[in-house]
């Protein structure tokens, strides 16, 4: 499989892996056929902004790869900008992720609006355009990016 550069970079260095001490919120995706799983965490202040995120992902090189950039991403962003934030937004920020790998991006994208949703049952927050994540087969998405 071809990846660009920045994939096999953020596969090899991976930013922001591990645990976050006192997250505001967590939020789960994965796809139990394919064996990729993600947990992002995401430390969000009194203003709505993510001072810090964090993954741990079970997967690929293209799952952990989209782990990392989606964990760059975030930072400083906003809870409505975050919500926002799409797979494609990944592929594009990764220079592309191969045809056949793309559910992994999508997988972050449901995990970070799984935390999200985690962080607005937790506070309170009514976060609009925010809704109850549903679980995914990520190995049926197709598109190329």
């Amino acid at each position: 499989m071809d990846y660009s550069e920045k994939v096999l970079e953020h596969f090899a260095n991976p930013r922001n892996i591990g645990e976050l001490k006192n997250a505001s919120c967590y939020g789960d995706a994965g796809s139990a056929q394919c064996g990729d799983t993600s947990r992002i965490y995401l430390d969000i202040d009194d203003a709505g902004i993510i001072r810090d995120a964090k993954f741990m992902t079970f997967g690929c090189a293209a799952a952990i790869a989209s782990s990392s950039m989606a964990t760059e991403l975030l930072k400083g962003r906003t809870i409505h900008e975050a919500l926002k934030l799409t797979n494609q937004d990944v592929c594009e920020a990764l220079d592309g992720l191969p045809a056949p790998k793309v559910h992994c991006s999508v997988m972050i994208e449901d995990a970070v609006r799984a935390a999200l949703w985690n962080y607005s049952e937790k506070t309170g927050t009514a976060i609009e355009g925010l809704e109850k994540p549903v679980p995914h087969n990520h190995d049926d998405a197709e598109a190329e990016y």
